[in-house]
């Protein structure tokens, strides 16, 4: 006889009956009730998700531009003399890079000086040779970059008079 035969089952033993028997009962079953699941729980959108103010929110840009000034709007108070220098001039005046006259060097801002606060405001407002205007920072105010002067030039052997709030820092 042959090894095969083909009229024999893979079935050999009642218990593999019996299992044969309940998975083509449970896997059917299993089957229709996840279709059923599927059906009835049908995932759905959220009603205030739909809302118009929802949507807004979703969808919108990531960025803006602006334009104005930064803030509240409100006049931020004139820095002294001395955090103007030590924010922005000092970068330049305290190592004496690109020709500028060195912070204590008396005799360099003793030429400077004899023109007056008024031209030297005047001339660090517009620029002179490798200083930019305003010393690089156009938020400085008039005043205080006449301060920054003042401050650095009694450091430097000078007599200068700070400059009141309200009054003209330079004469145009």
């Amino acid at each position: 006889m042959s090894e095969h035969d083909t009229h024999s089952s893979f079935i050999k033993t009642p218990q593999q009956l019996v299992v044969v028997i309940v998975l083509a009962f449970v896997v059917p079953i299993i089957g229709i009730v996840l279709m059923v699941q599927l059906v009835v729980n049908r995932p759905h959108a959220d009603p205030v998700a739909l809302k118009p103010e929802a949507v807004a929110a979703r969808i919108q840009p990531v960025g803006r531009v602006e334009f104005g000034a930064a803030g509240d709007g409100a006049p931020r108070a004139p820095k002294s003399g001395e955090e103007v220098v030590k924010s922005v001039c000092a970068v330049c005046h305290q190592t004496g890079a690109a020709g500028a006259p060195k912070i204590g060097d008396n005799a360099a801002w003793a030429k400077l000086l004899k023109a007056g606060l008024g031209e030297l405001t005047k001339t660090a407002i517009a620029g002179v040779k490798a200083m930019p205007p305003r010393g690089g920072n156009p938020e400085l105010s008039d005043l205080e970059i006449a301060r920054a002067i003042v401050h650095m030039g009694n450091l430097s052997g000078g007599k200068l008079k700070e400059p009141a709030e309200g009054a003209p820092a330079a004469k145009k």
